[in-house]
């Protein structure tokens, strides 16, 4: 009791109290601050993690999505190159098959291309390169096909055309089409009468890519009219011979039957066998020309 009442005991518990309870405090405030410091630091880890994987997952990402559209791009590039390859084989068939020939002048009017029928019918082993002077060489167009802009259909051009005007015409003028018909001589000199229809190239713009010719060898119908005209020329004669000599004999049966004389019968008599004869051989050759021309025919 007298420690309680001494105060000097009494202000040494309070103090030692009061140290006590201030070290608890703080040791309560330091657990609370190293409890709080542990959660950041596990809230702040989790970021850090998140951002070192994010990117590399989308870089995978984006990697395997450049790769899918390369081989999407790599095969319809494959794909189109395909067609294409397809589309120009089938032309080259179909070009190759082709009776008719087929020039295709450039814009600088030389020859990018010419299918095997162009070669033979214009006699050369390769036209590519050439222009249409060298090919055509001064070949005339027929007048009968030329009929200039304003005329009436039966009149014709006077001055001789060249086929090589006519390309040029549709190539430098803008002329839309022309159709021909020509004589034309090969380089080894065989002759051929040729129909050619010269028509414009367009691109898809509309301006002008080049001149197409698509020819025709029309040499033995050519020779087939020419026969045919010679045919109706020989037989125009032929009709104009028999009826000058169906004339002649009637004319001899007329004095014939009015005349008395025997000696003048008989001459008579002889001129209408004489005139028989002659027409008979005039009918004959013919006949036998006309079976010489169908044998032919058929031969070819």
């Amino acid at each position: 009791m007298r420690l309680l009442v001494n105060p000097v005991f009494l202000r040494a518990a309070i103090v030692l109290f009061c140290c006590g309870f201030a070290f608890l405090l703080a040791l309560v405030v330091v657990r609370k601050l190293r409890k709080n410091i542990a959660e950041d630091r596990e809230l702040s880890a989790d970021p850090i993690a998140s951002l070192d994987t994010l990117p590399l997952h989308v870089y995978n990402t984006v990697i395997q999505q450049l790769k899918q559209q390369k081989h999407e791009l790599l095969v319809q590039s494959q794909a189109e190159q395909q067609r294409a390859k397809t589309s120009e084989n089938f032309s080259q068939t179909v070009l190759s098959n082709l009776s008719c020939g087929v020039l295709v002048f450039g814009a600088n009017g030389l020859v990018k291309t010419a299918n095997p029928a162009a070669k033979t019918i214009l006699g050369f082993a390769s036209t590519t390169g050439m222009s249409a002077e060298d090919i055509f060489r001064g070949a005339a167009v027929h007048s009968a096909n030329l009929v200039p802009a304003g005329a009436f259909p039966d009149e014709t051009v006077d001055e001789p055309v060249c086929v090589t005007d006519e390309i040029h015409s549709v190539l430098r003028e803008g002329s839309k089409r022309r159709q021909l018909e020509t004589d034309y001589e090969t380089p080894a000199g065989e002759k051929r009468f040729l129909s050619m229809t010269v028509s414009q190239v367009p691109a898809v713009d509309g301006s002008l890519l080049g001149v197409t010719c698509l020819i025709n060898d029309l040499s033995e119908l050519e020779n087939i009219r020419q026969q045919q005209e010679l045919q109706g020329e020989i037989s125009a004669e032929m009709a104009l011979e028999l009826r000058s000599s169906l004339t002649t004999i009637s004319g001899f049966a007329q004095q014939l039957a009015n005349n008395r004389d025997p000696e003048l019968a008989r001459e008579l008599a002889s001129d209408i066998a004489q005139e028989a004869a002659q027409l008979d051989r005039t009918i004959g050759g013919f006949l036998s020309a006309k079976r010489t021309t169908l044998a032919a025919g058929k031969a070819k």
